[in-house]
């Protein structure tokens, strides 16, 4: 295994480190600004114009879809580094290059396994960063960890579904620039086990789809919002079915593997960040007549989140070196394991951080708090840790169970 950057993709990773540096970290006090001023204005999930103003750069310097091989043409391991960077700015630098979620996975969706019809509509607009989009799949009626749960009713009549039911932590669903969802729903409740469900292209004006509340992570409200969404007799052309009736959970996969690498070092990048803010916040203060930085707890704690970060660094590239040479289905315990170990990781070292910058760490003075609190989610969004440790136990174990 090689893990160093192709000469294309240390390209690209000098190009993005520039626009970062030139753009995206000084819009990061004008994004808060008028995100305060929408939100004032009663548009809390309005976009603050800056972010168009960065997409409009972005594009101009060639960084635009990356995480889309088919495009870009960057590899799983080439693109990896690139959203390790875009994480060091998490509330604007996925969205400038048009490589945020939740769109990155429906786009994937949509370019593998979509018609004619469906890309030209959806798919187009999307990687144009015309519109977005969102994902319905977890329920607050189940437990969604176990996807055999999912209760929403999709029903065919005639030429049409009729959708009933509820999701919720439907990320993306708030920004009125979500025109689209990918719904996950039971076409077959009698069917095989993992053959019940299907993804079905819900527009997001559809006649009784309604987005019921923004649900908050830790009192934040993020612009593009979490919703809660009722669907109540939602009729869709069947041409709206995304890929194979009852196949939802084989498109589910294709769309997880490649982005549970992206959350990942999305979330390095955010570790970085708050390991140089713990570095910087340490050499600045002084206790006990002595830097922080001079403590051996602090020291410590430095030291632990610089090794728990190349651990989980070298574990994530090792995962996207896999999917590219081969496949998704060799990586699957890898891609469960990374999406245990570098959330838990990243929520750590932010831990660390918020410590050494004492009272300041929770306010919001600093990104910290915001940074912690979408880092939790981690482990739980796309399955919680524990289902990813149960998947790996039984890899592990499988040999000596005769299975």
């Amino acid at each position: 295994m090689d893990f160093e950057p192709s000469p294309k993709a240390q390209e690209y990773i000098d190009r993005l480190t520039a626009f970062m540096d030139s753009h995206v970290h000084p819009a990061e006090p004008v994004y808060e600004s008028q995100r305060e001023e929408l939100i004032a204005a009663g548009q809390p999930h309005a976009l603050p114009p800056i972010v168009e103003d960065l997409k409009r750069e972005a594009r101009a310097r060639g960084l635009w879809n990356l995480f889309l091989p088919d495009v870009s043409g960057l590899t799983q391991l080439e693109y990896a580094p690139l959203a390790e960077i875009t994480g060091r700015s998490p509330q604007l630098a996925p969205e400038a290059i048009n490589c945020a979620a939740p769109d990155t996975g429906n786009m994937e969706l949509l370019h593998l396994f979509g018609t004619d019809e469906q890309k030209k509509q959806w798919l187009e607009p999307l990687l144009d960063g015309e519109i977005r989009s969102c994902f319905g799949m977890t329920e607050p009626d189940v437990a969604s960890s176990d996807a055999r749960n999912i209760s929403t009713s999709v029903v065919r009549d005639g030429d049409d579904y009729v959708i009933n039911g509820r999701k919720w932590w439907t990320s993306g669903a708030a920004d009125p620039r979500c025109k689209v969802m990918i719904l996950m729903g039971k076409t077959d409740p009698d069917g095989p086990t993992y053959a019940q469900q299907s993804m079905i292209l819900v527009p997001m004006d559809s006649p009784g789809l309604e987005v019921v509340r923004d649900l908050s992570v830790f009192g934040y409200h993020d612009q593009h919002g979490h919703c809660e969404i009722r669907l109540t007799d939602v009729r869709v052309p069947v041409t709206n079915l995304l890929g194979e009736e009852n196949g939802a959970f084989a498109l589910a996969q294709k769309r997880l593997g490649p982005g549970r690498i992206h959350h990942c070092m999305r979330a390095i990048g955010m570790a970085e960040r708050a390991l140089d803010a713990m570095c910087r916040r340490a050499v600045s203060r002084v206790a006990f007549g002595k830097e922080l930085a001079r403590q051996g707890v602090v020291q410590q704690w430095i030291a632990e989140s610089r090794m728990a970060i190349e651990q989980a660094r070298l574990l994530t590239l090792k995962t996207a070196w896999l999917i590219d040479k081969k496949g998704f289905q060799a990586a699957r315990t890898e891609v469960a394991a990374i999406k245990v170990v570098v959330p838990q990781m990243a929520v750590s070292v932010l831990d660390k951080a918020i410590q050494v910058h004492g009272g300041g760490g929770v306010s919001g003075d600093f990104p910290l708090a915001r940074s912690y609190a979408g880092l939790r989610t981690l482990r739980l969004a796309d399955g919680p840790d524990e289902v990813h440790i149960m998947s790996v136990a039984r890899t592990e174990l499988a040999p000596y169970l005769g299975k």
